[in-house]
């Protein structure tokens, strides 16, 4: 169990620096386009602070965290050349503090609304009738 626990705690740091790494990489001017898209993405989805399926929801809370962030990091990753990504790695290192993606947060904010919004114009279609 000890040694699942020591790899598992091993990942979840790669994963940080990883994500900090890639929010490095989208704002280089030598990170090629599509990369600093989905880096950009998948960076500020990771670094937003709020989730845009809540943990409280049962199994679909952890799913964005455990399977859609990495995969996310996997392809971002693949579309950058190595030696930028280890350069973007060693800098993510360097950094004494997280950054947090207010864009993300903004994003995930507005899908909240159109969702409550679609909500409420569904419930409301639905007592007319």
């Amino acid at each position: 169990m000890g040694e699942w626990l020591t790899a598992a705690k091993q990942w979840a740091r790669r994963v940080k620096r990883d994500v900090v790494a890639l929010w490095i990489a989208a704002r280089d001017g030598r990170t090629p386009v599509v990369a600093k898209i989905v880096a950009g993405a998948v960076a500020a989805y990771a670094l937003s602070p709020v989730d845009l399926i809540p943990d409280f929801v049962p199994v679909l809370g952890y799913l964005d965290d455990l399977i859609i962030v990495p995969l996310g990091i996997l392809i971002a990753i693949r579309l950058i050349p190595a030696p930028l990504m280890s350069e973007f790695r060693d800098m993510a290192i360097e950094r004494a503090q997280r950054p947090v993606s207010r864009a993300g947060l903004v994003a995930v904010v507005i899908i909240w609304l159109l969702a409550a919004a679609l909500c409420i114009w569904l419930a409301r279609d639905l007592l007319l009738r």
